[in-house]
């Protein structure tokens, strides 16, 4: 590593610490030059007890561990008005169909049913994100070519 790098940038750190906990990965890396920088947060799953009863109760979800950040992580997420659209896998999500190009959608835009919304490359394959009704692009919730999650909010419609 040359000179101008060994001192780390303690306030990129955080700020990558940070983007973890807003969205919840687990993992975000930045490079620039011959600069990479991995930050890495690990998860664990408490199992649930398992209740037996004559009617099925409900079980709590799993509790994340806090993360290093965790005052964070303690506030509260901004509730949302309207259908939150939802990444189905794990990948990459892109807003226009090539670098350079329009993007799908933008906040405000009017959508149809059925109408892609962006793509997430998972394994090499592009699949389309599409509007689960019609309705308005309230606040799309990813940058392009951001790492995304299972069950990760992507997009939020309204009527």
């Amino acid at each position: 590593m040359s000179d101008k790098h060994t001192a780390i940038d303690a306030e990129l750190v955080r700020a990558l610490a940070n983007i973890l906990n807003e969205t919840e990965l687990t993992e975000i890396e930045v490079e620039k030059d011959d600069l990479k920088i991995k930050v890495k947060r690990e998860v664990t799953v408490a199992a649930a007890p398992v209740q037996y009863a004559a009617a099925p109760a409900p079980v709590a979800a799993p509790a994340a561990a806090p993360a290093a950040a965790a005052p964070a992580a303690a506030a509260a997420p901004a509730t949302r008005s309207g259908e939150e659209v939802k990444s189905p896998m794990v990948g990459t999500a892109y807003l226009q169909p090539a670098p350079g190009a329009a993007p799908f959608v933008s906040a405000g835009a009017k959508v149809k049913k059925g109408q892609t919304l962006l793509i997430i490359e998972a394994m090499k394959t592009m699949n389309p994100i599409v509007a689960p009704r019609d309705g308005v692009v309230a606040e799309i919730l990813v940058g392009d070519a951001q790492p995304v999650e299972f069950g990760e909010a992507l997009v939020v419609l309204e009527a």
